[in-house]
């Protein structure tokens, strides 16, 4: 089995992990209710998405 020659530096190792963080929810204002929902999703409060009611809110 191949085993590295030399350690890969903090630099080279922390290189491939840039990717791996993880983003914040991009949260926007309902039209309808006007609570923060996240983008391209359906309003938890109020159950609306693109105007029109999708499903009944909890």
């Amino acid at each position: 089995m191949a085993h590295p020659k030399r350690k890969h530096s903090r630099s080279r190792r922390d290189k491939k992990r840039t990717h791996d963080k993880i983003t914040p929810l991009q949260m926007q204002k309902c039209p309808h209710c006007g609570q923060p929902k996240p983008s391209h999703r359906v309003c938890p409060h109020c159950g609306y998405y693109r105007g029109r009611a999708v499903v009944t809110p909890y």
